[in-house]
């Protein structure tokens, strides 16, 4: 955001009445209610367009309607938005569903605690939607005999889709729009103690889980030995490892448009990133035989309904964040410990990377630093206090984004993926509710030891 569209959306923000959020509100009751009450409804890709298209609607409405020029470029600022999002999404979904994992995982507590743990490292390499999407068909497929196995995508969202990627600029849109403004790209491997404790613990917690569960299902039917059939595994081998090279493109583009390459070191205009993650995927999805998809359970279902929802949801929270960053000066938040807990309670039900870039102006205000310079985080960092505000905003943005449904872009997409191999998922407000029952106590812990 140039500094002129920052001040444009400042402008715009103090216009607004408070009540301009309650289209965001009504949208998140409405999914969250629609999916709890009339589940069958609900997984109609239509009636979700339908839902998602409302949202839009009254978006514009509003926007365009009451505030005329301002409020479409306001509204068009979130939908390129929603592209970028979209498109990255899409690419890595579609690259991931054409690498598949043959043989078997053991599917042992152990062995499913090590995926987890795995995923948690390659999310700062390939991102957590590249970890996730890569990861989830295996861990699965290595329960596949197991009866209880929705705990299993509970813990592969938090740790995975979420905590995992805190390490780098690669693993989480809020930290990559960091690196764009400013934070060296190694500056994020400092949060490296907050990581090991959050993933360490919820870990140790899932492990325990899962072996109750198992004990139980064992007691219950003796007869039918789960356990040995779980240790029974054949040799793992990987099949289409081309798709890692296109993987590994993704991450390219993304450090290259991070980097400002090709155009002296300025962001690329829009368009240019979009268009070669849509080609990298096309790429893959033809190169990809159709017998590893179908062998993959691959379904572009899943990436439809994501796309859907989170039209809705860039659309309808324009007005909520153009508010946030109007009125964010105002909440009083000073210390670290506040803004670990500001920015992660907004990012569970925002999305996290614009959360994070109206947090850190915060953070930037509250020092001294100007926000509407192009690398402003960078003045932030050699700010006395402006590291730790960084560390916290940065936790804060990544770590909670696994509070709901909607924190994070992976979380819905995994939970799609589970539904669509028959695993019956906790609905919003139950997911919520385990999500927090686990995580805050986690993230109080946090708070005393590092912020």
């Amino acid at each position: 955001m140039t500094a002129a569209s920052s001040s444009a959306a400042e402008v715009l923000g103090a216009q607004l009445p408070l009540w301009a959020a309650a289209p965001f509100a009504a949208l998140l009751l409405a999914v969250s209610v629609l999916e709890t009450v009339a589940r069958r409804w609900w997984d109609s890709l239509r009636n979700k367009a339908f839902v998602a298209g409302g949202a839009v609607l009254l978006a514009a409405a509003h926007l365009i309607g009451g505030y005329g020029r301002a409020g479409a470029q306001a509204l068009m600022h979130s939908l390129t938005d929603y592209v970028s999002f979209v498109v990255l999404l899409a690419a890595l979904f579609v690259i991931a569903g054409g690498i598949e994992v043959k043989g078997s995982l053991s599917g042992t507590p152990l062995a499913n605690m090590t995926m987890l743990a795995v995923g948690a490292v390659l999310a700062n390499l390939i991102g957590t939607t590249g970890a996730a999407m890569v990861l989830i068909r295996p861990l699965l497929r290595a329960n596949r005999r197991r009866k209880n196995k929705a705990h299993l995508v509970v813990f592969f969202i938090l740790v995975v889709a979420n905590a995992g990627g805190l390490l780098t600029p690669l693993g989480d849109p809020p930290l990559y729009l960091g690196f764009l403004k400013g934070v060296p790209f190694g500056w994020t491997l400092g949060l490296w103690l907050p990581w090991l404790f959050v993933n360490g613990v919820v870990l140790v917690i899932f492990n325990w889980v899962d072996q109750f569960l198992l004990q139980r299902e064992e007691r219950a039917k003796p007869a039918e030995g789960l356990l040995d059939e779980l240790l029974l595994h054949e040799p793992l081998r990987v099949a289409g490892l081309r798709n890692v090279a296109f993987l590994a493109g993704v991450v390219a583009v993304i450090m290259g448009r991070g980097s400002g390459l090709g155009t002296g070191g300025a962001p690329w205009p829009f368009g240019i990133q979009e268009v070669a993650l849509a080609l990298l995927a096309l790429l893959s999805y033809r190169m990809t035989p159709r017998a590893l998809h179908d062998s993959n359970q691959f379904s572009m279902r899943p990436m439809a309904a994501v796309a859907i929802v989170f039209l809705g949801i860039f659309a309808a929270m324009t007005a909520p964040l153009l508010l946030l960053n109007s009125h964010s000066h105002a909440l009083g938040i000073s210390d670290q410990w506040q803004f670990f807990w500001a920015t992660g309670g907004l990012s569970a039900v925002l999305d996290n990377a614009p959360t994070y870039l109206c947090m850190t102006a915060v953070a930037a205000g509250s020092l001294g630093v100007p926000s509407d310079e192009p690398q402003f985080l960078a003045t932030l960092l050699a700010t006395d206090g402006g590291a730790a505000h960084l560390a916290a905003i940065s936790c804060g943005a990544v770590l909670m984004g696994c509070l709901t449904y909607i924190g994070n872009g992976p979380n819905l997409m995994v939970k799609e993926i589970a539904e669509h191999q028959d695993v019956v998922m906790p609905h919003f407000f139950a997911y919520a509710g385990i999500a927090m029952l686990i995580m805050l106590p986690v993230f109080l812990a946090a708070t005393f030891l590092f912020f």
